[in-house]
């Protein structure tokens, strides 16, 4: 009698015949088995499928509100049909294999076999599943690939070819990755198809041929040969393309084939592929004749010349051929390496000139270099956030992350200034709700500005550019101050919205306006805030009543991480920059195209842009000007070197996405400048590289450095200033760097690269005679550290609790001299206001400082003759009566209200004996008064 079990399937999916023993009730199920597949089908879509769909979807309507589908289809598509192909055809191949393999073993079973019809049903579902699991598996691993095959198919030549084998330099960048890919796909089907085919095999024959000595049948031993002819020929294919990549050896004395490379290593690779090749012959026709041991034989030959001539034949080579006379052997080896590397770098056009300077500046030279004293730096970058943190942050919701230094044009004025965002940092919300976080609190608001050389009496900066709302001392336009895309980390926030936003703070009151841009998603309909809903795990999007039909989503909002989204095959630099443009602020982003593959060029590691860690190159160029507006978040991406291939390739990939430079807004177009990036990454590889001679290179007799401060870790940084360079030469804006020789701290060059005009790119690499002495840096800081009164003041300061901050030394090259500049701030302990309170000023090995730039300089150089001064006149004010787009009565208003708001907490700090407190109250009650003053006039 059968025993009764209460758990058994018919008794839960067909209760209807239920015995009446069972004393549990189990629930109907119509449908038995398919009702339980579809449940958990629905549960798989529910909480995996929808939300990879509504990211996705989501993302699709980001390209589409930029207008930008073709580009995101084009990411896209070639993913997913090199899924396809690989899939298929690795499907095609390994189910053919293995099917093979099935038939080939089937044979072989007895017709009385104890196993029965086991192996054949068991082998049948096998081949099948384990062939389209691992072709799937395959299909994914090759979807990262996209972009090298569409650069293969779009590949567009160098103007050079390597000296070895006389390939365009193409071919290394964009063709031998392709076919290295090919070559590993292949190998690894074919290994798969080996693993499972004798996997197979193995199941049926060795319990078959137990105990018994029986030979391998014709059948199997010709379909393994097959295979191993198969993967010895792309084994050997592999070892012929491994002769191109000797080109990036790092054996010889400069990157590159090294002469061991070239005489040792390709013999061997090309013994090897020829042995490859024969091994596969001779399985083939192994398979009719008997030579397999003609096959095992030549394998080990391959086996051994891999030993000999790949591991003993190079290092023989290297130390009693090369080495006891390297560089007669390595001569034309390193010529290749200069000429490649300085092509890689675009430093194969840079002009070199011959100086001989004066020993010392003068004021005649300074008359002649007006533009440039009057645009000499006096503020660094970090002392002066701090000050921009203090003075103007107004609010702790707003946050400055950086100053970035430009270059405008006022009427004939031609003045260098530093400029900072007032960005919204929400972390600092006192109630940080989540109306607050996403709908009301949206945006940043306007900028700081201030001339690169003016200073206060109290030694904080002047400000062009100011408060909130924006008080514009200068003849510019700033009529849409918001900054909705900027530095800061990415958050989403909604727009249109039936809440009001805010805009600026006002008194006791805020300000309060309505995005009138067009960035965004539209999010009007419950549809899409269900998946933006999913998208963020946020609920309260679906619950809240702010929206209307009109309603937009903003997000992807940093502007690296925007960039990097719809063009993330390029590199960025890491500092984009605001310019004000149309009355409209616009973030600049300079990209590069860069690669490793460029054949015997030198590599170097960078760290770059928002990416962690270090990669490596050895090709660059700055081929792409990006820019975002900072309002409603429109891209465009203008290419400024069309002879770049890198990016010839990609706009054939993208053609929808680059624009030329020409097409760029002119007054725009005057703000582009030399990456400082690309400089450092230039400038790094300069130091050995401009030893054209090999035999210098190789005894590397002029290595060049940057100078590092004081404590040796802080290198100085190239700088930009106005400057000629050149006689009759206008001022330019440029980029410029020192160099010292190695082990020496005297100047030996210095570089530029020019950022104006038609000569914007160029490079110039003004070197001194090694017979004179010019002075450094390190030797300048060394002479202010002598300096007696200089000395003595700093240790004053010290000891009296206050901070001394020295800023960076500025090089400033006045005709055929050299004059050094570095100011001198000070910091109250207990306080984060830095204050200018001295500039050093240094030529021809003397050193002088005062108060300010002029009075400095009159020590060095005595009293001067004419009035020309180094303070330039500030930029035409607005008229009284001259119509503003901002509220200026307001911010007057607002600066009023500070001031009085100031004023009451520094007399409460006296009352409570806060000193600290007091003076860092009144300090700012000063800074507002000037402010007021220059407000009023």
């Amino acid at each position: 009698m059968t025993k009764y079990n209460p758990f058994s399937e018919d008794e839960w999916f067909n209760n209807e015949e239920a015995t009446p023993r069972r004393k549990v009730k189990f629930p109907v199920f119509p449908g038995g088995k398919k009702f339980i597949w579809l449940l958990a089908a629905c549960v798989v879509i529910v909480f995996l499928a929808i939300p990879s769909l509504g990211h996705f979807y989501t993302d699709y309507l980001w390209f589409e509100a930029l207008e930008q589908t073709a580009v995101f289809w084009t990411m896209l598509v070639p993913k997913w049909i090199l899924f396809a192909v690989a899939t298929v055809v690795s499907f095609a191949l390994l189910f053919l294999n293995f099917r093979i393999a099935r038939r080939n073993t089937l044979k072989l079973l007895p017709e009385d076999s104890p196993f029965g019809n086991f192996p054949k049903t068991l082998t049948s579902s096998a081949v099948f599943i384990g062939a389209g699991i691992l072709a799937l598996m395959n299909g994914f691993s090759t979807q990262k690939h996209w972009d090298m095959i569409l650069r293969f198919l779009h590949s567009n030549p160098f103007e050079i070819s390597d000296p070895i084998f006389g390939k365009n330099v193409a071919f290394y960048i964009y063709h031998l990755p392709f076919w290295s890919f090919m070559q590993e796909w292949g190998m690894g089907i074919l290994i798969l198809s080996l693993i499972g085919s004798g996997a197979l095999y193995a199941f049926v024959i060795v319990p078959l041929f137990a105990g018994n000595r029986q030979t391998v049948p014709q059948s199997v031993f010709k379909h393994l040969s097959l295979l191993v002819a198969a993967l010895a020929l792309l084994w050997g294919a592999g070892f012929w393309l491994e002769r191109f990549n000797l080109l990036y050896s790092p054996r010889g004395v400069a990157f590159g084939a090294s002469y061991t490379d070239m005489h040792a290593d390709l013999l061997a690779l090309n013994v090897m592929t020829g042995l490859t090749l024969l091994v596969a012959i001779l399985l083939v026709v192994g398979i009719y004749r008997s030579t397999w041991k003609f096959s095992v034989a030549t394998l080990g030959m391959l086996v051994v010349a891999s030993v000999l001539l790949r591991g003993i034949y190079p290092e023989v080579i290297q130390k009693y051929v090369v080495e006891p006379n390297e560089f007669d052997k390595e001569r034309p080896f390193i010529e290749y390496n200069i000429e490649a590397t300085l092509h890689a770098y675009g430093l194969d056009k840079l002009k070199n000139v011959s100086i001989l300077p004066e020993s010392e500046a003068t004021w005649d030279k300074l008359e002649q270099n007006k533009e440039s004293m009057q645009n000499v730096r006096l503020w660094d970058s970090r002392p002066l956030l701090r000050s921009f943190k203090q003075l103007q942050e107004i609010r702790s919701y707003y946050d400055f992350i950086d100053v970035d230094i430009d270059r405008y044009r006022f009427d004939e004025e031609y003045r260098q200034v530093m400029i900072a965002a007032r960005e919204l940092d929400l972390k600092s919300l006192q109630n940080p709700t989540w109306v607050n976080q996403h709908v009301e609190f949206t945006h940043g608001y306007g900028i700081v500005m201030n001339p690169v050389n003016e200073v206060s009496p109290s030694g904080l900066p002047i400000l062009w550019v100011e408060n909130l709302p924006p008080r514009v001392h200068i003849p510019v336009d700033l009529s849409r101050p918001q900054i909705y895309f900027g530095e800061k980390p990415d958050s989403y926030i909604f727009v249109k919205t039936t809440e009001k936003e805010f805009d600026y703070p006002m008194g006791t009151s805020n300000v309060r306006t309505t995005y009138e841009g067009s960035g965004g998603v539209s999010i009007g309909s419950f549809f899409r805030r269900m998946l933006f809903a999913m998208r963020y795990g946020d609920s309260k999007i679906l619950f809240t009543s702010v929206f209307t039909p009109e309603s937009r989503i903003l997000f992807y909002r940093n502007v690296q991480q925007r960039l990097r989204r719809v063009a993330p095959f390029l590199i960025y630099d890491s500092d984009p920059y605001l310019v004000i443009h149309d009355g409209r602020l616009v973030w600049m982003q300079d990209a590069y195209t860069t690669t490793d593959r460029y054949p015997y060029s030198e590599p170097i590691s960078i760290s770059m842009g928002d990416r962690r860690g270090y990669f490596k190159i050895n090709y660059i160029r700055n081929s792409v000007k990006a820019t975002v507006d900072a309002y409603d978040g429109t891209m465009r991406f203008y290419i400024v070197n069309e002879n770049d291939p890198l990016i010839k390739t990609w706009k054939q990939i993208f053609p929808s996405l680059f624009s030329s430079i020409e097409e760029m807004p002119k007054n725009l177009r005057e703000h582009i400048r030399y990456p400082k990036d690309m400089f450092s990454i230039q400038s790094e590889t300069l130091k050995t590289y401009h030893m054209l001679d090999p035999n210098t290179f190789y005894n590397k007799e002029d290595v060049w450095q940057t100078y590092r401060g004081s404590d040796g870790t802080e290198p100085l940084a190239a700088h930009y200033m106005i400057m000629k360079l050149g006689d009759g030469q206008p001022a330019e804006f440029a980029l410029i760097a020192p160099f010292m020789p190695v082990g020496r701290d005297n100047m030996i060059a210095w570089m530029a690269g020019r950022c104006d005009g038609e000569k914007y790119g160029e490079l110039l690499v003004y070197t001194f005679p090694k017979q004179k002495l010019i002075y450094g840096p390190a030797q300048v800081e060394a002479l202010t550290n002598q300096h007696p009164e200089i000395s003595s003041q700093l240790s004053l300061w010290s000891q009296r609790g206050s901070d001394v901050i020295k800023g960076n030394i500025m090089v400033i090259p006045i005709e055929d001299a050299v004059l050094y500049v570095q100011p001198l701030y000070l910091r109250a302990e207990n306080s984060d206001l830095p204050e200018l309170k001295r500039v050093i000023v240094s030529t021809g090995g003397r050193v002088e400082w005062g108060e300010r730039l002029d009075e400095a300089l009159e020590k060095l150089l005595g009293k001067r003759e004419g009035k020309t001064s180094t303070k330039p006149p500030l930029p035409a004010k607005e008229e009284a009566g001259e119509e503003k787009p901002l509220l200026y009565d307001g911010a007057i208003k607002e600066l009023v209200q500070q001031a009085q708001h100031t004023w009451e907490q520094a007399q409460k700090a006296l009352r409570e004996g806060n000193w600290n407190r007091y003076g860092e109250m009144m300090k700012q009650l000063e800074s507002l008064l000037q402010q007021l003053g220059n407000a009023i006039q």
